[in-house]
């Protein structure tokens, strides 16, 4: 991927970034927002003159991507409105922008998808507007980035943009393929994912009015589709392999205080064969740094499943579990401690605490918690105690076997809600051209990233005008969906591009 042509002209060296001229955003959900509000905010009147142009490229307008683009109400983030700032600097941005529009809740709660996708829409124009009186031209581009090469971003519709800067802020968009289905996944009564909304809605695409519809999962997506679908009338079973679901909590909000258990972590020794041992003290450490009361207390140890959801959705409401106000601050010191971490340690570190981000780490709001309990008790949802043996499509209907015999069950829709594969970049067959979707022809992916964030054919090699901010840092970081890691990318990457860095570490 070297230089050619205008991009020679402005190549960078080896390892320091000069000044990008003209810069392209891949991707423009909260990532690719993040990244481009610092870049603005990074401009004077005395510097705006190094940077040309900024083009943003998605196919959707800005903001409004599979995370938070959807206009149903019922779909709520996960994480507090004070942790959902687009800038590290300004945490308190997206409160505030909710004051500004009426919003009267508390900080810790959690809101509607789409006052995210607003956000980032508004925040996006006001910038745009900043950019375009100091003469930076700036654009979305609706279309989708087929390949990058030597400071030429190839477009869906044709068009090719030159950027001596490329940043990469992709998310998910391909949904995984559950055991049992592959054969399935285009049939008209199989929805790969729950989102858009709008799609369960349909009766055309989803399910026919008052089905019996399985869900498959139980995390975050599942509960989505379970809510929406019983919302429309019809009746619901959700599957999955564990049949476990999320702990409950009101948010996943900004840490409570200072957790000096924690604070090592990330100096640990990666080689240290108990370093998941030393890991989970620290964590039980700083729960109980704000109250004694033993975890299994602050939870339910209940072997029912909704037994479980019951007792701890009581615990929340009674003010009776501390541990949410150290999750934040956990997940962060092992997203620091992951960063060094080898890739094969890194995956045994979270799989032996797979059981900790299951069930905590990606823990429900207590909002989504009382809606399951209501539509439990009318008898719309149930949890089923498997994950089907056998399915089949016969005689218009799904036939789904489940274990430990008895008789199979009939269902009318299947909604695939078991989440989505990370996003990966494909290096070219002749490593000079870099791939956002995986090519019919490739010579592998990109697996490995430094510090900086920037793009390299292998460890130690020369690195590529590409950086990589938010989910697709996957390959560094655990928990790269986390937005308070993602807004630290942006503002480091966008100080990087811009010429503008001040060494702040992500």
């Amino acid at each position: 991927m070297g230089p050619s042509g205008q991009a020679g002209q402005d190549a960078a060296c080896d390892t320091a970034c000069d000044a990008a001229r003209d810069v392209v955003i891949v991707g423009a959900g909260v990532a690719g927002t993040s990244v481009f509000l610092c870049l603005v905010r990074a401009l004077s009147r005395e510097n705006a003159g190094r940077m040309r142009s900024i083009r943003i490229v998605d196919p959707n307008p800005v903001g409004w991507g599979l995370a938070f683009g959807d206009t149903d109400p019922l779909l709520l983030c996960n994480s507090a409105a004070e942790v959902n700032s687009l800038l590290a600097d300004e945490p308190a941005d997206f409160v505030a922008y909710l004051r500004q529009h009426g919003w009267t809740g508390e900080p810790r709660d959690c809101v509607p998808r789409v006052r995210m996708a607003e956000y980032c829409r508004d925040r996006f124009e006001e910038a745009r507007e900043a950019a375009e009186a100091l003469g930076v031209e700036v654009a979305h581009v609706p279309a989708v980035v087929n390949s990058i090469a030597a400071g030429t971003v190839r477009l869906s519709t044709g068009q090719e943009l030159y950027a001596d800067a490329v940043v990469v802020c992709t998310g998910v968009h391909r949904p995984r393929v559950p055991d049992g289905f592959a054969a399935f996944t285009g049939h008209p009564r199989y929805s790969p994912a729950p989102y858009p909304a709008a799609r369960l809605r349909d009766p055309e695409l989803g399910p026919p009015p008052g089905a019996e519809v399985l869900v498959l999962g139980s995390r975050q997506s599942a509960i989505d589709a379970s809510l929406l679908l019983c919302r429309e009338g019809h009746r619901v079973t959700m599957a999955s392999p564990s049949g476990v679901l999320p702990a409950v909590r009101v948010s996943l909000g900004a840490p409570v205080g200072d957790f000096p258990s924690l604070e090592g972590l990330a100096r640990l020794d990666p080689d240290d064969p108990l370093l998941e041992e030393k890991v989970r003290r620290a964590v039980v450490e700083a729960v109980r740094s704000l109250d004694p009361t033993p975890l299994r207390l602050q939870s339910s140890s209940a072997g029912d499943p909704v037994a479980r959801l019951r007792e701890e959705t009581a615990l929340v409401e009674a003010g009776a579990c501390a541990w949410p106000g150290a999750v934040m601050a956990a997940l962060e010191a092992v997203i620091e401690l992951g960063a060094r971490l080898p890739a094969e340690r890194r995956a045994a570190l979270l799989e032996r605490h797979g059981w900790f981000v299951a069930r905590y780490a990606t823990a429900m709001t207590v909002v989504n918690a009382r809606r399951l309990l209501t539509h439990i008790d009318s008898g719309a949802l149930r949890l089923a105690g498997g994950y089907p043996d056998a399915v089949a499509f016969e005689a218009g209907a799904w036939r789904v076997e489940w274990p430990g015999g008895g008789g199979p069950e009939r269902f009318g829709h299947v909604v695939n809600a078991t989440g989505f594969d990370q996003p990966r970049l494909y290096w070219s067959e002749d490593g000079t051209a870099l791939h956002p979707a995986e090519p019919p022809r490739h010579s592998g992916t990109v697996d490995f990233l430094a510090d900086d964030l920037r793009v390299r054919r292998s460890p130690g090699a020369r690195p590529e005008r590409v950086w990589v901010v938010g989910v697709g840092t996957h390959v560094r970081f655990p928990f790269s969906n986390h937005l308070r890691q993602v807004v630290r990318q942006a503002r480091r990457v966008a100080g990087e591009v811009s010429g503008t860095a001040d060494g702040t570490g992500v």
